[in-house]
This record gives structure tokens, sequence and C-alpha cells, in this order.
């Protein structure tokens, strides 16, 4: 009987120190790939603060231009084609602002702006771990 307690109560320390061990290192891998996460943000930061910045300046000159140039445009054509300009400057806008959209799109689907070695790291981690 004394032989049985003995052998439950030793093996209880190493449980306890291999659970606790696990729980460690666990939390040092979370550490790492939080740290790994806020490396990749500050990253992302910097060229996304800058890549908003000249995207509105351009928006800004980009809609001057196209409202002097469609104005000029109109007034130019008005004689000869009257209310159908509109029609047709309509028309060409939409398109562009369609293939404007499915680019930007299309620049989503490439995970640009997506974390890819912190995913990356995630994934092995979950798969290491399953």
């Amino acid at each position: 009987m004394e032989s049985q307690q003995t052998q439950t109560e030793s093996a209880s320390p190493g449980v306890i120190t291999g659970t606790l061990a696990i729980v460690k290192n666990l939390l040092g891998l979370i550490a790492n790939r939080i740290e790994l996460a806020s490396l990749e943000l500050s990253d992302i930061g910097v060229h996304l603060i800058k890549f908003l910045v000249l995207f509105g300046l351009a928006a800004i000159a980009l809609w001057f231009a196209l409202a002097f140039w469609t104005v000029l445009l109109v007034f130019l054509a008005w004689d000869a084609w009257g209310w159908k300009i509109l029609a047709v400057l309509g028309a060409f806008f939409t398109l562009v602002t369609a293939i404007i959209v499915w680019r930007a799109y299309a620049l989503l689907q490439q995970e640009k702006l997506g974390l890819p070695l912190t995913m990356a790291e995630l994934r092995k981690d979950r798969d290491a771990l399953l």
C-alpha cells in the first residue's frame, strides 16, 4: 500500500513539472508570434500610410483633371452632339470606375496586406499541435 502511494506521489510532481514546461513553451511561442505580427504590422503600417497619402493626392489631382477635361469636352462637343455627349462621358467614366474597382479587388486577392509570414507560422504551429 505504501509503495503505491509513494509511486503516485513521485509521479505527480513530474506530471506537474511537465505540464508547466508545456505551458511555458506555449506562452513563449505565443509571445514570439505576437512579436512577429507586430513587426509585420509596423512594416505594413509605414507602407500603408505612404500609400494612402499618395493615393489621396493623386485622387485630388485626378478629380481636378477629370473635371476640367470633361467641361472642355462638353463645351467643344455640345454643338455637334448636344446632350448625347453627357451620356457618352457618363458611360466612359462608369467603365473606368469598374476597371479600377476590379484592379483593387485583384490586389486584395493577392493578400499583400494579410501578414503572410505570421499566418504561415501560425499554420505551422497549428499543424504541429494538431
